[in-house]
């Protein structure tokens, strides 16, 4: 007797992005957090890392080149719903990706990977600049708080330097930006401000408010955060509705996060999808 197959045909995703042998972020983060959200996630690697839990100990960049032909590979197979970028290590990564999303009809989740959590940055000054492009392709870009200063070239202590900076992120050609507040502040409340342009030069803003988990373990955040965003758009959610969903969810990864290794622990991608 043969038993028929059932397939299914979920939406598809892709991830261009950095390797984290440590599993908590990076590709294999966001893998997790596409396939919790339904969405069967396709990957660039455009580096390899040797990191723990404990911290990154090397980096190497993958040839823009071997980038290109693996993006041209999933192009070819997939019909890719949305795409989020990750840690693209160098300016040439960051000029090969930005020529490659441009041409695709799919939205293009931006997560800036440019500042380490110890502050350090991770990118050369001609990397930095490189991003100007890939922001102006960006269905969404979500900087942290100290990404946001590097791409505006500005403070943002503040909920109101968050809204300033997603504004002039909406102004450099992204359509809509998220600065993340995990990094503002340290009260009770975390707030999340979106910058929608609206044409003609005028733009919204919104304010997203979560509470803050005591916690270290945050390891990924910024990476499952953007994955979840991707996964949302892929199946056809608006814009909007897609970045409140992905950031209330985010508060109970970060919650039920991952205690393994001897470092802070990571988020849990598994978590999420659930509403």
């Amino acid at each position: 007797m043969t038993t028929a197959r059932d397939p299914v045909s979920p939406p598809v995703a892709l991830s261009i992005a950095g390797s984290d042998s440590g599993g908590g972020a990076g590709i294999q983060a966001d893998l997790k957090a596409m396939t919790a959200h339904g969405v069967f996630g396709t990957s660039v690697v455009t580096a390899t890392t040797a990191q723990n839990t404990r911290g990154v100990r090397d980096v190497h960049a993958v040839p823009p080149a071997h980038v290109a032909s693996q993006c041209d590979a999933v192009f070819d197979d997939f019909d890719v719903g949305a795409v989020k970028t990750g840690m693209l290590a160098t300016a040439e990564t960051v000029e090969t990706v930005t020529g490659l999303v441009a041409t695709d009809s799919a939205p293009v989740v931006v997560d800036p990977v440019m500042v380490a959590a110890t502050g350090d940055r991770l990118l050369s000054p001609d990397a930095e600049e490189a991003y100007e492009g890939l922001i102006e392709a960006a269905t969404l870009v979500t900087p942290n708080a100290d990404e946001a200063e590097v791409l505006v070239d500005g403070p943002v202590d503040t909920p109101a330097d968050a809204e300033r900076a997603g504004r002039e992120l909406v102004a450099m050609g992204a359509d809509a930006a998220l600065v993340k507040g995990g990094h503002i502040g340290d009260g009770e409340l975390v707030t999340d401000t979106l910058v929608i342009g609206e044409g003609e030069g005028e733009a919204t803003a919104l304010r997203f408010e979560t509470s803050r988990i005591a916690t270290e373990a945050t390891h990924g955040s910024g990476c499952v955060l953007s994955s979840a965003i991707a996964a949302r758009l892929a199946r056809g959610e608006p814009l909007r509705e897609a970045v409140a969903a992905a950031v209330e969810e985010m508060t109970e990864a970060i919650r039920r996060g991952y205690d393994v290794g001897e470092g802070p622990g990571a988020v849990n991608p598994t978590v999420l999808g659930e509403k």
